[in-house]
């Protein structure tokens, strides 16, 4: 029989004990590690105490794994009540056997008052490397997995914050991260994912910005083990082989916004800029009365291009190839969203200015969140720090986004284009175009990021989350494929 070291985190309350039980009267276990700084005493049978820090941290983790005499070593993390379900950890261990699996992990089951609700989490790829993944609340580790995993990527440093992270990425270079669809055990209530504006961009935090180091430390040695980390310092544009009908283009694609298009479009008009520029907007098939909005702009003003799609099936990246691909497309395209605003009469020329020292493809600013009323909401400024022009290509595959507003040498974006998706489509090209060229970087806010309830990531379900954090996801496996590809030279 497979036997499994368990390592829990000590909580002082009523649960806690009944929680340690469950875990100490299964015939799997050999032993229960529990986590504490000083508070625990030990009364339960099998049950140990650690006097350590939290499971993330690098020593903790080498202690752990220096004490675990068994195959398995089961990590329960979190701050709530677990509830195991029937025959859970067998389960586990047997899966985790078939699969020979360097991690498994499962869905679960969560309480929300007197309900039981389901929560789903995805499954593991190549491109589930940022650090936020959702792995649950347990995660079973092949110990002789681990181990063989450090001996040959290295051992775990002393890190705060980045340990397990650190001991996840090693393990899955070799072995597979194995996701049981099945709910195998009940936690509290947590947090639906895009609810909270402050939570969704909590990595941004300076703050956390000595764990994001980590991190990106953690990530940058992970490509390097995988072959896929590139080397700054890439190709440089070149003058246009082409003419252009105005300098700058302002793309604003819009479906329904007849509340907020037309201060957008006002807000593009009003920049000073040293070169004609036109505003396109693209209508993609407006019921609410926008288009009627559209059109007036249209007629009083003559740097206002309308374009209708005659397709009926275009997200918002087809309708930025709608724009990109026009005649009336500028030498460079920038963009601004239908509900949102530049915070200066001089943004566009500042971006411009940026994508003309010839040294980019792409440009991205830095903005501010504000409610729909232009009131500054938390955390403020978005200035994706985070990015560095040494590394900022290799970390842009660990982070959910590069910021906005997001400029392009027109030329140069339409040797790729955009994918004909609604989500993900300004992520994606921004890393298939760091694949080759240099993206620069303001961090100065040029742009109101309006948040509101008719926001296309507002209160996103469990499942939308899901969704688009998997197609995040498959966004970084291609790229990570296709770098791995272009360091062996055959790209």
């Amino acid at each position: 029989m497979n036997r499994i070291t368990i390592v829990v985190s000590f909580h002082a309350q009523p649960w806690s004990e009944q929680g340690l039980r469950q875990f100490a009267v299964s015939p799997l276990t050999e032993k229960v590690i529990v986590l504490h700084q000083g508070e625990f005493s030990a009364t339960l049978p099998l049950c140990e105490g650690m006097r350590l820090e939290a499971p993330a941290a690098g020593a903790t983790l080498d202690a752990i794994l220096q004490k675990a005499s068994t195959k398995y070593l089961l990590l329960v993390s979190g701050d709530g009540e677990i509830t195991l379900g029937p025959n859970a950890l067998e389960r586990f261990v047997d899966i985790a056997e078939s699969t020979r699996a360097g991690m498994v992990y499962a869905d679960y089951h969560e309480r929300h008052g007197g309900e039981r609700r389901e929560h789903f989490l995805n499954d593991y790829q190549a491109g589930s490397v940022r650090d936020g993944f959702d792995f649950g609340a347990m995660m079973l580790f092949s110990v002789p997995a681990a181990r063989a995993a450090l001996k040959k990527y290295g051992a775990i440093k002393q890190w705060g914050y980045a340990g397990l992270y650190d001991l996840r990425l090693k393990i899955s270079i070799d072995h597979p991260l194995f996701h049981i669809q099945e709910f195998l055990y009940t936690g509290i209530e947590a947090e639906m994912p895009g609810n909270n504006g402050e939570r969704h961009f909590d990595y941004l935090n300076p703050r956390n910005r000595e764990r994001q180091q980590e991190m990106e430390e953690v990530f940058t040695e992970h490509l390097k083990n995988i072959g896929a980390y590139l080397k700054p310092g890439l190709k440089k544009t070149s003058p246009p082989a082409q003419s252009f009908p105005v300098d700058m283009s302002v793309v604003i694609p819009v479906r329904n916004r007849k509340n907020t298009v037309g201060e957008a479009v006002h807000s593009a008009l009003t920049q000073k800029t040293d070169s004609p520029f036109n505003v396109i907007v693209v209508d993609n098939h407006s019921t609410d009365g926008t288009t009627a909005i559209l059109e007036k702009l249209a007629t009083v003003e003559s740097r206002v291009v309308l374009l209708r799609p005659e397709r009926t099936d275009l997200g918002i990246g087809g309708c930025w190839n709608e724009a990109v691909f026009s005649a009336h497309c500028g030498r460079y395209a920038v963009q601004l969203d239908s509900d949102d605003l530049y915070n200066s009469d001089g943004a566009l020329q500042t971006i411009v200015g940026m994508l003309r020292s010839g040294e980019y493809a792409m440009v991205i600013g830095s903005y501010t969140l504000v409610d729909k009323g232009g009131k500054e909401i938390p955390p403020g400024l978005v200035d994706h720090r985070e990015w560095t022009d040494t590394n900022g290509l290799n970390n842009a595959l660990r982070i959910d986004g590069l910021g906005a507003p997001r400029a392009f040498n027109t030329e140069i974006l339409r040797t790729v284009g955009f994918l004909n998706v609604s989500y993900g489509e300004d992520y994606a090209v921004a890393l298939r175009l760091s694949r080759e060229y240099r993206i620069g970087r303001i961090f100065e806010s040029l742009y109101l990021c309006r948040r509101w309830e008719g926001n296309s990531d507002a209160g996103l379900s469990l499942a939308q989350a899901n969704r688009n954090n998997a197609f995040k996801d498959k966004l970084r496996t291609i790229e990570i494929m296709a770098r791995q590809k272009m360091n062996r030279g055959i790209l």
